[in-house]
């Protein structure tokens, strides 16, 4: 059994379509959930990132902590809907539970790392302190210019903390990468001391289910 926690440099970098890729690595070789501790920009009924998990996967055992309209930082969202959030806590014990009858639950940040996720300002690296098994972080990481600081920053943040880190995914990889994207791939695991362990291609989150599948495994080392 084991746990991932998939967190980002900041919003938008593919952590949705990296836990998606994930899912189906993981799927290979046993059970999976997926947990979305705070899903925000989505209202009753419209699809949100479990839902993108499920269509390109395959994975439906998927698990929403809450949900907010605004596409806002959850604490900001949460207290312009006056709804209640529930603490990295409470988090924590489902994950736990799921990890007890699964073999692999990845949990999809909200944003970046730093980001609250309860009334209290809590966030994903607080929420990962109430885990008791075992647990490793994938920070996913864009590939162009200012990358290194803001993986630099996520990385050290963790490291303070004392939180493992599994590795680097960069979270649209174009098919024709340019001078920095290239350097890139090579100063972001020199930089941080974590490999890049994974790639994914630009647009993939727009691929049919069965190509994604097939292809998803191939994008990990």
């Amino acid at each position: 059994m084991r746990i991932l926690l998939v967190t980002g440099t900041d919003t938008g970098v593919g952590k949705t379509v990296t836990t998606a890729a994930l899912a189906v690595r993981a799927a290979a070789s046993g059970t999976v959930a997926v947990v979305k501790p705070a899903q925000t920009g989505v209202g009753p009924g419209e699809p949100g990132d479990l839902s993108d998990v499920a269509r390109l996967s395959g994975i439906t055992d998927g698990y929403e902590g809450v949900r907010l309209r605004d596409p806002l930082a959850a604490t900001t969202a949460a207290r312009r809907e006056g709804v209640a959030l529930p603490s990295v806590e409470t988090q924590a014990k489902l994950i736990e539970e799921l990890a007890g009858t699964r073999d692999t639950v990845l949990v999809e940040g909200a944003g970046g790392l730093l980001v609250g996720l309860d009334a209290e300002g809590n966030n994903l690296a607080d929420l990962a302190e109430y885990l008791t098994t075992p647990f490793k972080f994938v920070v996913v990481a864009r590939a162009g210019l200012g990358t290194l600081n803001h993986t630099g920053l996520t990385v050290e943040a963790l490291r303070a903390r004392g939180l493992e880190i599994a590795g680097l995914v960069i979270g649209s990889w174009p098919e024709a990468p340019d001078l920095a994207e290239q350097c890139n791939l090579e100063d972001l695991p020199a930089t941080t001391g974590v490999p890049v362990i994974g790639r994914i291609p630009a647009g993939a989150g727009e691929w049919s289910q069965e190509a994604f599948v097939a292809s998803a495994p191939g994008w990990f080392k």
